[in-house]
């Protein structure tokens, strides 16, 4: 096991602890500057898709809505709660600003990786669709690629389909005990029964919970956060002030400076929206849209809904109080998010932040259950794998809820998230030129003066993608 450990943890060394952050945001930069700003241009097109419905009539189409509820459902997590109370922590209020700033270029990257995989999507027998960085490494690099197409589909399997699914289920069982005195039994059997028949209902139920839990713990999270800003709004200026002048190094709040707060802000931002990790654009590929850079512009903004809204809500409501302590070591982010909303509001909030850990928790089990359900179609096409692979994700919910020392047994986790980050950079890389062609057919149709955009499979007839894919298309 030691020696497992080792070759894991080299592989976290070489992924996260050494280029692979700083990688992540210059690719971002370059990403930006090349699609001219398109996360700006196309920003009051975003907020479009929150009216979207489902309107081809076909019970196995998923809406462009449904998709980005889903993908904000797995993006919004602990990160948000307990994530961003130990970057505020460790770097200072100014890594508040580096992780909007890095928000800001992931939502340019987020809209190449998810315009891709929308374009090589293919059409299943039931109608739905599949796709994600698997599929586009086959139709867009070739079958020569294939091998890293499985290792991308292995990394994704193993990272979010198992490991990160028992960490879930051990966050939802603790909060659960430590705020009502609930049995961990009693949390991981409920989180198994829930979460079996969601997942035997596939991605098309997935979906449609989804759409009702995001919204509502999305919603309720932003209200709480409003509340506490508009008791202290008097303190709002300061604490904006604060954020920006630590951020640039004017202040020093935490040993490290400007150093600190970039390095949290920017790896604590990028663990949350998964912008450029590959996972988002799993989900992006399964919606039913008339172009594939209109999913892209949805999912831009999942990485805006994450970050700027919900993670803001926690940075605000740490920074409005006076628990906070810079530089605490030992922190734990979920206890300093939580005792700020009871000094705040009372120690009612308590009860509510644990329902809501539930709700972010829950939400992301059936996202990472999606992801590992797409990479097992990759990896093989034998039909009864899905159903193994749903009995394996109920018994590891239910495993890291009433075993929380077995958590410890998926310290690959991680790593392997690295590794899915750099294959997913890999072939971002190689095809953003197919990315920006369709970006350059959506801007034409724009400006050509038509209001949603349509992709001619005859304009890309030297691309490998499923015809089939792109006709019959429903509104975006």
């Amino acid at each position: 096991m030691s020696i497992l450990e080792g070759f894991f943890g080299l592989i976290g060394d070489l992924t996260w602890g050494w280029a692979l952050v700083p990688l992540l945001v210059i690719f971002g930069l370059f990403i930006t500057v090349l699609t001219g700003f398109a996360q700006i241009r196309f920003f009051k097109r975003m907020f479009r898709v929150l009216s979207n419905s489902n309107q081809s009539g076909d019970p196995n189409a998923i809406s462009a809505r449904e998709a980005l509820l889903v993908s904000v459902g797995g993006r919004v997590g602990g990160g948000n709660i307990a994530g961003v109370a130990v970057a505020i922590t460790l770097g200072g209020p100014g890594a508040v600003f580096w992780m909007w700033a890095i928000a800001l270029v992931g939502m340019a990257t987020s809209l190449v990786e998810c315009s891709l995989a929308q374009l090589y999507k293919t059409r299943q027998a039931d109608g739905s669709f599949r796709g994600g960085p698997a599929r586009s490494i086959l139709h867009g690099l070739g079958q020569e690629f294939r091998w890293l197409a499985i290792v991308y589909a292995v990394c994704l399997l193993l990272a979010f389909g198992l490991g990160f699914n028992a960490f879930q289920g051990n966050t939802v069982a603790g909060a659960m005990q430590d705020s009502f005195g609930l049995d961990r039994l009693y949390t991981g059997s409920f989180l198994a029964v829930v979460t079996g028949l969601i997942v035997f209902g596939g991605m098309r139920r997935i979906a449609k919970v989804s759409d009702v839990i995001v919204p509502v713990m999305a919603i309720s999270y932003i209200t709480m956060a409003l509340v506490v800003i508009i008791l202290n709004i008097t303190s709002l200026p300061a604490v904006i002030a604060s954020i920006f002048s630590n951020a640039f190094g004017f202040e020093e709040a935490v040993g490290g400076g400007m150093g600190a707060a970039i390095a949290q802000g920017l790896r604590r931002g990028l663990f949350s929206n998964e912008a450029g990790l590959g996972s988002a654009p799993n989900v992006a590929a399964t919606a039913d849209v008339r172009h594939p850079v209109s999913q892209g512009i949805t999912q831009s903004f999942s990485v805006f809904i994450d970050t700027i809204f919900i993670c803001s809500c926690t940075a605000f409501i740490i920074l409005l109080g006076d628990v906070y302590v810079p530089g605490a070591e030992g922190v734990d982010g979920i206890v300093l998010t939580q005792q700020s909303l009871v000094a705040h509001l009372g120690s009612w909030t308590q009860y509510f932040l644990s329902i809501m850990v539930l709700l972010f928790a829950f939400s992301s089990i059936i996202y990472n259950y999606y992801l590992g359900e797409n990479a097992m179609t990759v990896i093989t096409k034998n039909p009864m794998a899905i159903n193994v692979l749903r009995l394996v994700i109920i018994g590891i919910v239910f495993l890291g809820a009433t075993a929380p020392d077995a958590t410890a047994v998926f310290f690959f986790a991680d790593p392997l998230m690295g590794l899915l980050a750099v294959v997913n950079l890999i072939v971002l890389m190689m095809l953003l030129p197919t990315c920006l062609r369709i970006l350059k057919d959506f801007r034409k149709q724009l400006d050509a003066g038509v209001a949603r955009p349509v992709l001619n499979p005859d304009d890309f007839s030297d691309l490998d993608i499923d015809r089939t894919a792109w006709t019959g298309k429903v509104p975006d």
